[in-house]
């Protein structure tokens, strides 16, 4: 296949992770009328985790599992904590405001690269990320007590469980010795384990079994984790790091348009305009400084 070909196959596979992705929020949300957040957590995390290893072996790749301890407490952080938090932030959340507070990683992640990753931000991103927290206060509006921002806060502890596991990933597997499909794998299936704990010692309603409930658990498992992991690792392989990074993004911003259109979820003016101020610092967080893509083009 030749580059052009494959850079526009590339860019229609993001195209619709982009959908898949953001649709998912959506879908999370309303499989929640018929299930408790956690067993549905759990359930989903077993279904995708046969899915990803059944692509593995149509992949051709091998099953051997990464470095145990990191891969475990990746799982523990990626899976457990991560999908736990934001089936748990839903229960009483909006699924675009949720997206878009699950989706705040890149500033965790800034606050934890210079301790753990020893990378000092520059001051560009500092400034994007108190342009942020200026948009949080927007969208948590404290003024009208804890309870009405608590699944706001749950939804940040979901970016923050994520953030924690990206740092722990470039850490542990900076080296490039494990593709990124099989750590999804093996994370996911000890993340799942911690699901199906956390299921097995929560009391929730019983889960009603019908068709739109088993329709979620499908969507979840076979498309949002099957398919769309192996769309992002034909991405990863044919377009830039820049250009791939754009999922992280777009995905948010989606699902807040779509929550809006499907689920009837209009912000109010504070949180509309806290949202937008928190996606524009998404975009200026996650951009790769001028001197930075230089260096990048020269190498």
């Amino acid at each position: 296949m030749s580059d052009p070909a494959s850079r526009r196959g590339a860019l229609l596979a993001l195209a619709v992770l982009t959908l898949v992705w953001s649709y998912n929020w959506v879908v999370m949300k309303q499989v929640l009328q018929y299930s408790g957040p956690f067993e549905f957590a759990a359930i989903r995390a077993v279904l995708a985790t046969l899915v990803l290893f059944v692509v593995l072996l149509l992949r051709g790749e091998t099953l051997r599992a990464p470095p145990l301890r990191p891969v475990i407490l990746l799982g523990l952080a990626q899976t457990t904590a991560f999908q736990s938090l934001v089936q748990w932030a839903l229960v009483e959340g909006g699924a675009g405001k949720t997206a878009l507070l699950a989706y705040t990683m890149p500033f965790w992640l800034l606050l934890l690269a210079w301790p753990v990753l020893r990378e000092r931000p520059d001051g560009r991103r500092l400034a994007f990320a108190a342009l942020a927290a200026v948009g949080l206060i927007g969208v948590l509006q404290p003024w009208h007590g804890l309870g009405v921002g608590a699944s706001a806060l749950l939804a940040l502890g979901s970016g923050l469980a994520w953030a924690l596991a990206v740092a722990i990933s470039k850490n542990a597997f900076a080296d490039g010795g494990t593709t990124p499909l099989r750590l999804t794998a093996w994370q996911m299936l000890f993340g799942a384990i911690g699901l199906c704990l956390i299921a097995l010692c929560v009391p929730e309603r019983p889960i009603i079994w019908n068709a739109p409930f088993v329709w979620g658990l499908a969507y979840n498992a076979v498309l949002a984790s099957g398919l769309a992991w192996v769309l992002w690792a034909m991405i990863v392989q044919r377009l830039p790091a820049t250009v791939a990074g754009i999922i992280s993004l777009a995905v948010p911003l989606c699902g807040v348009l779509l929550a809006w259109l499907l689920l009837g979820e209009r912000p109010d003016a504070w949180e509309a305009a806290g949202i937008a101020l928190v996606a524009v610092a998404l975009v200026g967080v996650s951009r790769a400084p001028q001197s930075a893509r230089g260096k990048a083009n020269e190498s």
